[in-house]
């Protein structure tokens, strides 16, 4: 059994590749898959379903899946305007919340059609602290949140309960990056009564023992806080789910503890692109990708380039384009993604430079890449059942149970 877990957070089932991922991880062995329902607005959980469709019944027998809800984002979003949902939590424009009864029962039977299945290993309340969040904007008191979110999460367990005993899910539990905190943070929420909330939960539907079986939280070389909870967690049989293990945070700045090799083709895409660009109409196109080449070295982590893509890159490439007639645009979209694709590991590499000089004392054990050190942290901890790690390559599958081996 992989004690390394499958995340699903950018799996879509779209990209061949991230299914070729995630059939190459179960037949090497891993046999749990975490995903949730606002991860690509469903399509992890879709493409989820595509991988099993190929593969032997009798290794998907074993997989185990485990799913979250709580996000209203994307179409949940355009349903909830529509038709309002209860207990609703407007943290942004884009992103509201819920934990209540209600969408719980209809987030799980929107996982079950898209995973095509009829019933899952677990289903977790995903972040549930997005009630605090809003009450500590509003100013409530301290006991009157703590008491109110409590009610919220007894009336979801008791939903809970209620879709284990009708056989769509196994067990049940809470995900929560708030469990990372220390217990004086106003943010925190206090993990050691959950299972007393789940007790009465059950008791009220004449259950004699809850179904309360899984935690899953942020841990990592940095953000060990969470360790206690884990340890409070295997003290009371409960299985623990670790994320982030390479997405870490010091002093409110990211980190990605990996290692990135410098990209070999990466000048002669830019010199490509820049020949392609040099004239009246595409100058502004030059005048980005210049920048671009000039700043590669600046972006703090990963996250933050992959930010300004999305919101200042692309825009502008978009605007560019369509000042071209359709054949040019073709051409340039080909040079454009390749030299796109090149930057991306140049970013990579620059931030795994920066990330070794400012985590000098926290790595200065390492023998091995980042990423073997930071996950060898956390196979180490007898407290933890699963590593989830993001893989949508086949290559860092193989990467990844290589490190779990050595560490055996």
């Amino acid at each position: 059994m992989s004690r390394i877990a499958f995340g699903t957070y950018r799996i879509s089932e779209h990209n061949p590749l991230h299914l070729q991922a995630l059939k190459d991880a179960l037949y090497a062995g891993v046999e749990l898959i975490d995903t949730s329902t606002n991860y690509l607005d469903g399509g992890a959980e879709k493409a989820i379903a595509l991988a099993l469709r190929e593969l032997d019944e009798t290794l998907c027998e074993n997989i185990k899946i485990v799913s979250k809800f709580g996000y209203i984002q994307g179409s949940n979003l355009q349903r909830h305007k529509q038709r309002a949902f209860e207990e609703v939590v407007e943290y942004t424009q884009e992103c509201y919340h819920s934990i209540a009864k209600s969408f719980m029962h209809d987030q799980l039977t929107q996982s079950l059609e898209r995973l095509e299945r009829e019933n899952i290993d677990c289903y977790l309340v995903h972040n549930p602290e997005y009630y605090l969040f809003d009450a500590i904007k509003k100013g409530i008191q301290k006991d009157s949140r703590l008491d109110e979110i409590y009610n919220r999460l007894f009336k979801v367990f008791i939903g809970l309960e209620e879709e284990v005993q009708n056989g769509r899910i196994n067990s049940y539990g809470v995900s929560s990056n708030s469990f990372s905190l220390p217990n004086n943070s106003e943010e925190f929420l206090p993990y050691e009564d959950l299972l007393e909330l789940a007790q009465k939960a059950a008791d009220s539907l004449g259950i004699q023992k809850h179904n309360f079986t899984t935690i899953e939280l942020p841990i990592n070389l940095l953000e060990q806080e969470g360790l206690k909870c884990a340890k409070w967690a295997k003290e009371n049989g409960l299985r623990l789910l670790v994320n982030r293990p390479l997405n870490a945070q010091k002093e409110k700045l990211m980190y990605r503890l990996a290692d990135y090799a410098e990209s070999r083709e990466y000048y002669h895409y830019l010199n490509e692109i820049l020949e392609l660009c040099d004239n009246e109409i595409l100058r502004p196109l030059f005048n980005l990708i210049e920048q671009l080449d000039d700043n590669k070295h600046k972006f703090g982590w990963i996250g933050d380039y992959e930010a300004f893509l999305f919101t200042q890159i692309l825009p502008h490439i978009k605007n560019t384009l369509q000042k071209l007639e359709p054949q040019s645009q073709e051409a340039l979209l080909q040079a454009i993604e390749l030299f796109l694709q090149e930057y991306k590991k140049m970013v990579s590499y620059e931030c795994a430079k920066h990330t070794k000089t400012a985590l000098k004392e926290e790595l200065k054990n390492s023998k091995g890449s980042m990423q073997e050190y930071a996950l060898e942290f956390l196979l180490a901890k007898e407290s933890i059942d699963y590593v989830l790690v993001g893989m949508r390559k086949s290559s860092y599958v193989y990467e990844m149970l290589e490190v779990e081996n050595k560490s055996l």
